[in-house]
Order: C-alpha cells, then sequence, then structure tokens
C-alpha cells in the first residue's frame, strides 16, 4: 500500500492531501480500525459511530460502510 495507514485523528486528516482512490479508502477504514482498537473500542462501539447520522453518507451509504468496516474488523491480523 502506497499510504502509511493512521495511528492518530491527525494522520486521518492529512489524508485528505491525497487524490482520492482505492488504496486511501483502504488505509482510512485500517486507520479508523487501529485507532478504535488503540482505544479499546469494540466492534459495536465503532459501527455505532459509523451509522450515526450525518452530512456527509445517506443511510444506505453508512450501512455498507459498517459492513466494510466490520469484515476488515474482523479480517484484521
Amino acid at each position: 500500500m502506497n499510504y502509511p495507514i493512521p495511528t492518530n485523528p491527525q494522520e486521518m486528516i492529512a489524508l485528505r492531501q491525497h487524490p482520492l482512490n482505492e488504496e486511501l479508502v483502504a488505509s482510512a477504514i485500517a486507520g479508523v480500525i487501529q485507532i478504535a482498537r488503540s482505544r479499546a473500542q469494540s466492534l459495536d462501539e465503532l459501527k455505532a459511530e459509523v451509522l450515526a447520522d450525518d452530512n456527509l453518507l445517506d443511510l444506505a451509504q453508512r450501512l455498507w460502510l459498517s459492513e466494510i468496516v466490520a469484515e476488515a474488523w474482523e479480517n484484521w491480523s
């Protein structure tokens, strides 16, 4: 992967400096999982955050993203 996995919120924000592509999204998802685990969050807590209403994604997109995050969480080594 060409992007480092973010380990803190500042590094997540820094990802905005790069053009959007599949590797950047994968890095961001991995970073979200890594940060959540470092905060001792459970998968259910993380999914609740992803599913929280916001102005960026609609419900269908949040549900899809929640499934992707859950799958990545389960496959994280």
